[in-house]
């Protein structure tokens, strides 16, 4: 059984070996990387693990889509074809949840996002997804929103319809149970 933000080992060995046939199952994701590399850094940060394992568990199959070229961390993206969906039918953020007076969420992106211990898709990193496969056909996904937009009540999410990838604005109080998030994770 797993304790508070770590896996039982069992859990351990199942996660990295669906992370494994996702990795080989997609190799367009991640050229000229090296599983073994990424298992070794995987397996010493067990925190990590735990939340790769919640976004598994919500859907979002993460998987490994590139690597920051200053730290050298490996970038896991849930990956999903549609956004995820046990993170669905939230606003953006606690400060919209908290303005809504009636018929609130469950709860908001950015807050459940920590929880997870990753981060919301900037709209780059969304762009960037989106040249590696069809998302969010029929769903959206809440991204990172710059402080300006926020301040004035707006967030922004993404999806893509015709062909085309779309970033569009709503109030950040919203929620649809089409829309989600997706989020990235830096190991």
């Amino acid at each position: 059984m797993a304790t508070d933000k770590q896996l039982s080992p069992q859990q351990t060995q199942a996660l990295l070996g669906t992370l494994k046939t996702r990795f080989e199952k997609n190799p367009r994701r991640h050229l000229d990387f090296d599983w073994a590399d990424i298992q070794a850094r995987l397996e010493a940060t067990p925190n990590k693990l735990w939340s790769l394992h919640q976004m598994e568990e919500t859907g979002g199959e993460p998987d490994v889509v590139g690597r920051d070229d200053d730290s050298g961390e490996y970038l896991f993206f849930d990956c999903v074809a549609e956004s995820p969906k046990g993170r669905r039918s939230l606003c953006y953020d606690r400060q919209a949840w908290e303005s809504r007076k009636t018929a609130r969420p469950e709860d908001n992106a950015v807050d459940v996002a920590a929880d997870m211990g990753v981060v919301l898709l900037t709209e780059a990193q969304y762009r960037y997804l989106q040249t590696l496969g069809d998302f969010d056909t029929k769903t959206s996904s809440w991204l990172a929103t710059s402080p300006e937009v926020r301040k004035l009540g707006g967030a922004i999410f993404g999806d893509q319809r015709y062909g085309r990838v779309f970033i569009y604005h709503n109030g950040a109080e919203s929620y649809y149970a089409a829309r989600g998030f997706r989020g990235v994770l830096r190991v």
